[in-house]
């Protein structure tokens, strides 16, 4: 173990407790992309459906890459359930805005873990952290032009597939910075 504050949840430290609760937050936020995903699909809306299905895989990796880093840490992992997820919706801009508050949710999840970790001196621990940073400014910045797109469409929801297939289907070149998952990566 890296850090040097412990505690007795197992002798692990309050960085790793975190870690250990983002692997569900990650897991939920796939999920929950996923039940989005087939609210597009069901709706005929293909372009925003593949976009949520392939955000659903890459919140997996990030749960995955966290479950790697426990387990190279000697962190003994218990994979959990997930939260409740959202599954009603009545209008697209519902889902698209419920993408970016869980986006900006989990980059201030990551950002209290960088906080822990710095804290607790778990140099490892913050250094693995700095690419979920990166990656986080990202996702806010993407689900916030959608939720604009989506805005300025006035319901036409054509123009929003258009704008999905011209700007947010590119699966675009491998991340070489990213940390190694568990298991193989799937996005």
């Amino acid at each position: 173990m890296t850090s040097t504050t412990t505690s007795t949840d197992h002798g692990l430290s309050k960085f790793h407790r975190l870690l250990l609760e983002q692997v569900r937050h990650e897991f939920t936020a796939s999920q929950q992309y996923i039940a989005l995903a087939a609210w597009f699909d069901e709706h005929d809306l293909p372009q925003l459906a593949g976009f949520f299905y392939r955000q659903s895989l890459e919140e997996r990796d990030h749960a995955m890459m966290i479950v790697r880093f426990l387990i190279d840490s000697d962190v003994t992992v218990s994979i959990p359930a997930t939260d409740e997820i959202r599954n009603d919706f009545d209008t697209a801009r519902d889902l698209v805005a419920l993408a970016l508050r869980q986006e900006q949710e989990v980059t201030a999840q990551f950002q209290h873990l960088v906080k822990v970790a710095r804290e607790e001196n778990d140099y490892s621990g913050e250094e693995f952290l700095h690419w979920f940073l990166k990656e986080q400014r990202e996702e806010v910045s993407t689900m916030s032009t959608l939720l604009a797109v989506v805005d300025r469409s006035n319901g036409n929801l054509f123009d929003v597939e258009t704008f999905v297939a011209r700007e947010l289907s590119s699966t675009g070149e491998e991340d070489h910075t990213a940390p190694e998952t568990a298991g193989p990566e799937v996005s």
